[in-house]
């Protein structure tokens, strides 16, 4: 299992670097497809991945990234706007057939993953893109594997007993302290290629100190919603893994958050 998970990840993890070192047209086709697959993996989690609100959905994804693809300012606020007319307007002249919530959860769908994980490629298409976006994985993926470290060898309080029994404080502490070292070192290596911000080695620390916060939220709500539906994964797509939604649920989250850090602080 060990073996399977580690190949797996690596694999996932060449991809997305090769997808994000390309940029353009790969990294947007890349992004699209994953958060349309995570769209869907959320949706089926709620058993409703093939009903009307679910499609309307689905045409909300498709007019997000039709206009992010061809550069329309404030694409991603006229995306969810079009999204959420379309599933209410589904609701509405199929009433009752669906309930209010149905229409929400597919419309927090659209918001949850299809939205958020735009910001993946808006990231990059900023200034000094290229070197901002790993920003986006050492928040997520060096918090996570800081907080394990440090939670497996000192970890003692738990700190979401219910919702997730193996995280502890010690080990919270330790991955947000820990994808804040691993941002000051980057910005030490690589501060000369971010211009655009301030203080790069100050300014990257404070993102990924940032990041990892919001990471372990992201992390933290796939989780809740699996609990809610009582699944396990939320699909097979990776081996060791699960799916789209079960590796990228921190990122959902730090890419955003790097997005808007950058853009105050100076990007």
């Amino acid at each position: 299992m060990f073996k399977t998970r580690l190949i797996s990840g690596v694999i996932v993890l060449a991809i997305a670097v090769a997808a994000i070192l390309a940029g353009g047209y790969v990294l947007f086709f890349f992004t699209a497809a994953i958060s349309l697959i995570g769209l869907f993996e959320y949706y089926r989690a709620l058993t409703m991945e093939k009903s009307l609100t679910a499609i309307a959905g689905y045409c909300g994804w498709a007019v997000l990234y039709l206009l992010l693809f061809f550069g329309v300012h404030g694409a991603a606020m006229m995306g969810m706007a079009a999204g959420t007319i379309f599933i209410m307007s589904v609701y509405v002249f199929t009433f009752p057939r669906f309930k209010a919530q149905d229409a929400f959860a597919a419309i927090a769908g659209l918001a949850y993953v299809a939205l958020l994980m735009s910001f993946l490629y808006q990231v990059r298409i900023l200034e000094d893109g290229l070197w901002i976006i790993p920003l986006v994985f050492i928040s997520a993926w060096g918090n996570d594997t800081c907080a394990y470290c440090v939670g497996m060898l000192i970890g003692k309080h738990k700190m979401f007993p219910v919702l997730s029994p193996k995280k502890s404080v010690e080990g919270f502490i330790g991955g947000i302290a820990g994808a804040a070292v691993l941002g000051l070192i980057y910005g030490l290596l690589f501060g000369k290629n971010l211009p655009s911000l301030n203080m790069p080695a100050a300014v990257c620390t404070l993102i990924c100190g940032v990041g990892a916060l919001i990471a372990v939220v992201g992390d933290l709500a796939a989780s809740a919603i699996k609990r809610d539906t009582q699944i396990k994964d939320y699909g097979k797509l990776i081996p060791g893994h699960g799916g789209i939604l079960d590796r990228f649920d921190s990122i959902l989250f730090t890419a955003p958050a790097v997005f808007i850090l950058a853009v105050l602080l100076g990007a």
